[in-house]
């Protein structure tokens, strides 16, 4: 009695514990290594799932660019520099990227460090895959970036389509075009903190809308210059019927806006309408056509891979024949000799019926 109710006991222990690990899931793996490039983790590194521990100020932007986890961490170097770290994860590799020019300073320089980097004095910015890296030197040398560049080739990567990055930010015209002031938005908190000037109702983030911005270089001054894709041509022609309810052309603010395919172009700030046409006109969505219909050249039903197929599978058949031929003669052979006249073959001789015609008469004599 007893040693069944062990048994009972263990596996409701086992039954438990599994169930526990299925909610809590596989753990994912950590951001930052123990060392790199000569610099060592002092202490130990401090995680969070918690979107408001990486960035109290800015947790609601984390969380719209799908924020997963933050690790934070020091190191030091041999000759005592110190340098500290901070990584935050994302969903995929457009949070990332979103996230990274949401921190991103015009007055920063660009680096070669991971995707895309910047850095302003001892301030380094980047990213790789779906992880965002602010790093922070005490003393820049020489090899500070290459340090870093070691630092990117060992973060882990997204798996499948997570790595992929927006297509949007590259329909931004690069003529007169400000350096470092491009922003991708996917929700209303980062549209707020980076003072858009489009108002959030005339974007319609609910109905799966993106947008990105960037700041251009007109006679006036600058103006800005807001993509905005939709899921459909349909959604981007209702919202930009609404954003054009809202022009007020010849103003300080005025609006210029066009659509082409799923993206409604608006160019708003200093410039006049010539200048926000030759603008809107540099934008033009190009779209992807994938051709699905069965074609009959994959591997199963092409007439060419059947035949070749077929003639393969006669020589495995003719060698296959030919191995066993040689190997029953060869077996025979090796019997024959191993054992003669016992197994192969018959050790008394088997009779034959003879009529001995030969021994008849030709002509046998008549009756007389």
């Amino acid at each position: 009695m007893r040693l069944s109710h062990f048994i009972f006991a263990l596996a409701a222990c086992l039954l438990s514990a599994g169930m526990a690990f299925a909610a809590e899931g596989p753990h994912p793996p950590p951001l930052l290594p123990t060392q790199f490039g000569g610099w060592q983790l002092s202490g130990q590194a401090r995680t969070s799932p918690d979107a408001g521990v990486a960035d109290p100020t800015n947790a609601p932007v984390l969380k719209e660019y799908g924020f997963s986890d933050f690790e934070s961490a020091t190191y030091t170097s041999e000759d005592g520099r110190k340098l500290t770290l901070k990584a935050a994860r994302f969903a995929d590799a457009s949070g990332a990227y979103g996230a990274f020019t949401f921190y991103k300073l015009p007055q920063m320089l660009l680096e070669k460090i991971g995707d895309q980097a910047g850095s302003l004095n001892e301030r380094v910015l980047f990213y790789r895959g779906n992880v965002l890296v602010d790093a922070v030197f005490d003393r820049l040398t020489a090899m500070s970036a290459a340090e870093l560049r070691e630092l990117a080739s060992n973060l882990p990567l997204p798996a499948g389509n997570t790595r992929n990055l927006p297509g949007l930010p590259a329909y931004l015209p690069k003529q007169s075009y400000v350096k470092n002031s491009a922003k991708y938005v996917v929700g209303p908190a980062a549209l707020e903190k980076i003072g858009a000037p489009i108002p959030t109702n005339l974007i319609g983030f609910d109905r799966g809308a993106e947008l990105v911005l960037g700041n251009y270089n007109t006679s006036a001054g600058e103006a800005v210059l807001t993509l905005i894709s939709y899921p459909t041509p349909q959604i981007a022609a209702d919202h930009l019927r609404q954003i054009q309810a809202n022009q007020q052309p010849g103003s300080a603010n005025s609006i210029f806006a066009k659509r082409t395919g799923p993206i409604v172009a608006v160019a708003t700030g200093a410039l006049s309408s010539s200048e926000a046409k030759s603008l809107l006109a540099s934008v033009n969505y190009d779209a992807d056509v994938t051709w699905n219909e069965n074609t009959s050249f994959d591997k199963k039903n092409n007439i060419g891979n059947l035949v070749w197929n077929a003639l393969v599978l006669c020589g495995i058949l003719m060698v296959f024949a030919l191995v066993a031929g040689l190997a029953f003669g060869g077996l025979r052979v090796l019997v024959q000799r191993i054992f003669p006249e016992r197994v192969l073959h018959r050790e008394e001789r088997v009779e034959f019926i003879s009529l001995h015609l030969a021994d008849k008469p030709q002509n046998p004599p008549s009756a007389t």
